[in-house]
């Protein structure tokens, strides 16, 4: 069994020195390998944390801009009904002028025409009258043979008018 215990058996100095390189290894491995590796993970975590609050921050501030966007665009469509409200009473109440100027110029243009109906008819009426009065006298003239004054001349063109009203 010598040979076995040799081959199997653990000498305290190979020992100890195996265990004094692990335990370098392992202090040489915490301060160039663990300890970067370990604050790089949590370099990274906290980068991804702070990632994590921006993007809810900035969720957040969208969430809130959406919503002061859709209060605008509600205050601008009823700024816009009230706008076209308005202008639609502008327009009905200008219409409404334009047909009362058009009510009263046809009124005016209505009573002018009928005025100057009845001055032209005036003055036609004159005109024959006068017209008449000058073939009477001239008629007249010739069936007495002499000549009328002016006071004779106008009664009885008076009263040949009158005579041709009544028919």
């Amino acid at each position: 069994m010598g040979q076995f215990e040799g081959f199997i058996g653990v000498d305290f100095w190979t020992a100890l020195f195996v265990l004094l390189n692990t335990l370098a290894i392992f202090f040489v491995a915490r301060k160039y390998l663990f300890n970067p590796v370990h604050k790089m993970i949590t370099d990274r975590q906290k980068e991804i944390d702070t990632m994590y609050d921006e993007a809810g921050k900035a969720k957040k501030d969208a969430e809130e801009m959406a919503a002061e966007y859709e209060h605008k665009l509600s205050e601008a469509q009823a700024t816009a009904d009230r706008l076209v409200k308005e202008a639609v009473v502008r327009g009905q109440s200008r219409e409404e002028e334009i047909v009362r100027q058009a009510t009263e110029e046809a009124t005016a243009i209505m009573n002018k025409a009928s005025n100057d109906i009845a001055m032209e008819k005036k003055k036609a009426v004159n005109d024959a009258k006068n017209e008449i009065s000058s073939m009477a006298m001239a008629i007249a003239e010739k069936v007495v043979g002499r000549e009328l004054k002016e006071s004779d001349q106008s009664g009885l063109v008076d009263q040949f008018i009158d005579e041709l009203g009544d028919k």
